[in-house]
């Protein structure tokens, strides 16, 4: 296997004797090597295993056979021991740069925390072992699926903003808090997802997201001293069903309000026409009764005014009579002849009074 990455990294693997086969006996056997090219050769072997080692330790230069494992199978806090930052170099004065922190061990057990500045170290006996950033930090949550209580599957991604508050729990509280907050978030997503519905997800994502990140902030800030700023979901992808159902939705709210203010109109419109006729009437009516007071008074005031409206109201009441008699063979009586008697009566002496003022008035003109 060493030997397999020695030659993929260009490191010189052929030995120095080859191995033979005994022509007679058929059995393979080696050539006599002198110890002085044996020795040298061991040694050559062990300062490529070293140098390999160192590489693949302080992760410079990572073979590309390493990027094809497969990152299921280890596991991207087996991943940071070999892809991790080059560590600073222990020297006895340092320089620590801005929101940055240094985890110190002495003999192997922590010593304290270099903020920014200058500081001093004992090159032998103090070692930087883990460099934490202090900015705030984004981290990408992969798309996953959740189910909401209504029983709809969803394909959810998100972005979490963190940043380290406490070097020395971020550093010996986890292994990996990226790793682990990237993990803690998927899980708290699908359960608050589980407990809302469709419409929900859809209308409260900033309560969802407040729920979220109130959640890992529970976890985070105490154990492992990294604090959730905020938890942003970026996309929500329901099914296609889904989508179609809910296309359809809108149309038909869209439709349905677009009929409940087509009738509003309607009403309103016949409203206003109804109020207009109203008000046409009310003006006509009282058009109608100011002239019929009008032509009372006129009459009032006349002299022989009223026996003449009396005289052209017994003529009108005959002339429909006779209209229905000659109409039709039904014979149509009042139901108060007395009326009718009284009626005519009183249209007979109006018209003798008027013939005979008529005839006294004739010879005064003749004179």
């Amino acid at each position: 296997m060493i030997v397999n990455i020695f030659a993929k990294r260009g490191f010189r693997t052929t030995p120095i004797a080859t191995t033979q086969i005994d022509t007679q006996t058929g059995n393979p056997h080696s050539p006599l090597i002198d110890s002085t090219q044996y020795f040298n050769y061991t040694n050559l072997v062990a300062m490529q295993s070293t140098r390999f080692m160192n590489t693949m330790r302080l992760g410079a230069n990572v073979p590309r056979w390493y990027s094809s494992i497969n990152n299921s199978r280890m596991g991207p806090s087996a991943l940071s021991f070999f892809q991790k930052e080059r560590l600073p170099s222990n020297t006895l004065v340092k320089f620590v740069p801005q929101q940055t922190a240094y985890v110190v061990e002495r003999m192997g057990k922590f010593h304290k925390i270099l903020e920014p500045g200058i500081a001093i170290m004992i090159p032998i006996l103090d070692k930087i072992t883990y460099v934490q950033s202090l900015k705030e930090t984004a981290i990408e949550i992969p798309s996953q699926n959740a189910i909401t209580s209504d029983n709809v599957s969803l394909e959810l991604d998100g972005i979490l903003y963190v940043k380290v508050h406490d070097p020395y729990k971020a550093s010996y509280g986890v292994e990996d808090f990226k790793f682990a907050i990237s993990q803690l978030a998927q899980t708290t997503m699908r359960s608050e997802i589980g407990s809302m519905s469709l419409d929900s997800v859809l209308k409260e994502r900033q309560h969802l997201n407040t729920n979220i990140n109130r959640i890992i902030n529970e976890a985070a800030k105490e154990h492992w001293g990294v604090q959730c700023l905020r938890y942003e979901i970026k996309d929500i992808h329901p099914p296609q069903n889904v989508l179609d159902a809910m296309h359809r939705q809108v149309s038909a709210e869209r439709s349905k309000r677009a009929e409940i203010l087509e009738s509003e109109g309607t009403r309103q419109s016949r409203i206003n026409i109804a109020e207009g006729e109203k008000q046409s009437m009310i003006l006509q009516a009282e058009a109608t009764a100011l002239s019929i007071e009008k032509i009372a008074n006129s009459i009032k005031n006349t002299p022989g005014g009223a026996d003449a409206i009396n005289l052209q109201v017994a003529q009108q009441y005959i002339k429909e009579f006779g209209k229905i008699a000659k109409e039709t063979n039904t014979v149509v009586l009042p139901s108060n002849l007395s009326d009718l008697n009284g009626l005519m009566a009183t249209g007979l002496s109006l018209f003798k009074s008027m013939n005979g003022k008529q005839t006294t008035d004739s010879p005064k003109k003749d004179e």
